[in-house]
C-alpha cells in the first residue's frame, strides 16, 4: 500500500523542528511519499520586538525537554537576540521547493535548514547560505541556485493555504495521511519525542 503523507511546515517554525523526527521517521517508513507545503509563517521580512524574541525562548525550551531536539547557543545567544535578525520564510521554502525539484531532497533540505537555523545560528533567509546547505546535501551549486530563483513561491503558499483550509489546519506543523483515495488529519502533538509511534500512526491509520 502507498501512503503519501502531505506534511504542512514552514522551515523557520519551532513546532516543526520539534516535529523534524516525526516526519523523518514517516520517511524511513517503505511504501511512504512525503509531500512538503510551505505555509508560509512569515510571509514578509519580520524584525522580531523583544516579547517575541522571550515567546520563542519560552517556546524553543518547552521544544527542546518534549523533544530533545538541540537548540545551540550560537542560535540562543548570537543569532535569536540581534535586532538585525529578519526572518522571511519565502527564501528557506524555496530552497526546499528547488531541492525537492532536483533531487527529491526536499525534506532533506527542510531538515538541513532547521538544524543551520537552531543549532548553528545561520542566516537561512539568505541565498547564500542555502547554497551552501544544498551543496552540502551533493547538489550541483550552480543548478540549485538556478532552480532556487525560478520557484513559484507565492503559488505554493497559496496552494497551501487552500489544503489547511480543507482540512482545518489552524497552523504548522501538519500531516494529513492519503491512501486509497482517503485522506486523514494525523494527530501528532501528543508524539513529540516519540517518532517510533508516529510512524506506525502512520501505518495503521
Amino acid at each position: 500500500m502507498t501512503i503519501r503523507l502531505h506534511y504542512v511546515h514552514d522551515p523557520l517554525c519551532g513546532w516543526c523542528y520539534a516535529a523534524a523526527p516525526l516526519a523523518e521517521a514517516a520517511a524511513a517508513v517503505p511504501g511512504v511519499e512525503i509531500v512538503l507545503h510551505g505555509g508560509g509563517l512569515f510571509p514578509e521580512p519580520a524584525q522580531l520586538a523583544p516579547a517575541m524574541v522571550s515567546h520563542i525562548r519560552a517556546a524553543d525550551a518547552r521544544i527542546a525537554q518534549m523533544t530533545g531536539q538541540a537548540f545551540g547557543r550560537p542560535y540562543l545567544d548570537e543569532l535569536l537576540p540581534d535586532p538585525a535578525l529578519r526572518l522571511h520564510s519565502l527564501p528557506p521554502i524555496a530552497a526546499v521547493m528547488a531541492a525537492e525539484e532536483l533531487a527529491g531532497q526536499g525534506l532533506g533540505m527542510h531538515v538541513a535548514i532547521q538544524r543551520a537555523h537552531y543549532e548553528d545560528g545561520k542566516r537561512v533567509v539568505e541565498p547564500e547560505t542555502l547554497a551552501d546547505l544544498a551543496q552540502g546535501l551533493g547538489l550541483d551549486r550552480e543548478a540549485f541556485v538556478s532552480a532556487f530563483a525560478g520557484q513559484p513561491v507565492a503559488d505554493h503558499l497559496s496552494q497551501t493555504r487552500r489544503l489547511m483550509a480543507r482540512f482545518g489546519l489552524g497552523g504548522f506543523p501538519g500531516f494529513v495521511r492519503e491512501s486509497d483515495g482517503r485522506f486523514d488529519v494525523l494527530p501528532h502533538t501528543q508524539l513529540y519525542g516519540q517518532p517510533g509511534k508516529f510512524a506506525d500512526l502512520l501505518k495503521t491509520g
